[in-house]
């Protein structure tokens, strides 16, 4: 009994402290609990805000004007052409090459020099060709005198024939000499004029006026007029031609308006279309059409005083078929295409117009497209100055980065052409750049 008296005490004690750990365990796992609700709270209440943020940035942003650039529609006289790829061929090209043999005394001009027709260009030594010429000339004295005698001769025979004195046969041997004589002279006439063509062709001239190439064979060397290679080549580059080709489709036109007698422009441009080398006319076309491809060569002429066009040189070839007066440009960015077809994105000035449609300010609308309240840059900003609507338009002929109208627009019109991937009916629009009718 003494012993249960003994531990009761100590069984109360540890009820006491199960008690109180259990209390602290609650207390614990409360706070705990209402610390991730208020978390999860706090999370809620700034993903609301982040989400209203957002929707009031969405609203002023819809409402900005955006930026665009816009061309102006202009009535003028358009080129309708054809655009093909040509190459540049000298108008006339010479290989310079010795007609005789003989040792190449000097070169007179220069690698690159422009030279005229009858200049000299090079000199082979003329003494082996006037020795030969002076041959010639004696051999003609020579037969001279000898021809002479043969004649006076034929005088005596003749005089002493009619005295009866000589025979016929006696008198025609001696006029057969004469004759010979005469046809020696004839001879040596013409050994004298080859000798005096072969010293000319001891000095080399240009036959056109051209460029000088690069020299193949220095002065020292011995040349021949069997060489299969010439001394140099004289190129004539004012002016110049081009070679392109037209497809067969476009013959009838081609032939028809060359007939009337009208001149065909043509134009040449460098590789990108972007630079105009030099205008020219149409010369000819060839004679035959290239089964293979369709086509048929055609020749133009240009100028080319600036020497803008070289020789081998590929260029973009616009053929001009006609001169359309009056015509609607506008350049082809502005088109866009649809399911009603093709359209253009028109300036207008102002704000846009009361239609029933969403209420963002950057569409279609039932209030005035003002700015998003409560945003300060907007209300600082104020209403956009242009706007743009949906204009259908329909097109005649595309010609590069141009394209000619049927209808749909009028001179003076602004359409625009950057910036349209964010338009739609109605947009705000904010014009960095208004491109003038030279820039079409």
């Amino acid at each position: 009994m003494s012993l249960s008296s003994e531990t009761s005490p100590l069984n109360g004690a540890g009820q006491g402290g199960s008690n109180s750990g259990s209390l602290l365990r609650k207390i614990a796992l409360t706070v705990v609990l209402l610390g991730g609700a208020a978390l999860i709270y706090w999370k809620i209440q700034g993903n609301k805000k982040a989400a209203a943020d957002v929707a009031t940035m969405a609203v002023v942003a819809a409402n900005q004007p955006i930026p665009v650039s816009a061309a102006t529609v202009v009535a003028k006289t358009m080129p309708i052409y054809l655009t093909e790829l040509g190459t540049v061929t000298a108008y006339n090209t010479v290989t310079i090459k010795s007609r005789v043999d003989g040792q190449l005394l000097s070169v007179n001009v220069r690698e690159g020099q422009q030279v005229s027709e009858g200049q000299v260009l090079a000199t082979i030594d003329p003494h082996p060709y006037e020795a030969a010429l002076a041959q010639a000339e004696g051999q003609l004295a020579k037969d001279q005198a000898a021809a002479d005698y043969a004649r006076a001769e034929a005088d005596r025979y003749k005089a002493l024939y009619d005295a009866g004195v000589v025979s016929k046969d006696s008198q025609q041997v001696q006029i057969s000499s004469a004759g010979q004589s005469a046809g020696a002279l004839d001879a040596d006439r013409a050994a004298i004029q080859a000798a005096k063509v072969n010293v000319a062709y001891t000095r080399i001239v240009s036959p056109i006026e051209g460029v000088v190439g690069l020299r193949q064979v220095d002065a020292g060397n011995i040349v021949h007029a069997a060489d299969t290679t010439g001394l140099i080549v004289v190129t004539q580059l004012k002016p110049i031609a081009v070679i392109f080709t037209l497809p067969e489709d476009q013959l009838p036109t081609v032939i028809r308006t060359m007939r009337s007698g009208r001149r065909l422009v043509v134009e040449a441009y460098d590789r990108s279309e972007a630079t105009h080398l030099a205008t020219g006319s149409l010369l000819t076309l060839d004679n035959v059409i290239d089964p293979t491809t369709g086509t048929v060569k055609a020749k133009a002429v240009f100028d080319n005083a600036d020497g803008a066009l070289f020789p081998n040189q590929f260029v973009n070839v616009r053929l001009v078929l006609e001169e359309r007066a009056n015509s609607l440009v506008m350049p082809a960015s502005a088109v866009q295409n649809g399911s009603s077809g093709a359209y253009v994105y028109l300036l207008k000035k102002g704000a846009p117009p009361k239609v029933a449609g969403n209420e963002d300010g950057s569409g279609d609308t039932t209030k005035d497209a003002g700015p998003a309240v409560g945003s300060a840059a907007s209300e600082s900003r104020g209403p956009a100055p242009f706007y743009v609507d949906q204009q259908n338009v329909t097109i005649d002929v595309t010609e590069g980065s141009n394209v000619i109208l049927k209808s749909g627009l009028k001179a003076g019109d602004q359409v625009i052409v950057d910036g349209q991937e964010k338009l739609k009916k109605y947009s705000k629009v904010d014009l960095r750049q208004s491109k003038a009718e030279g820039q079409l």
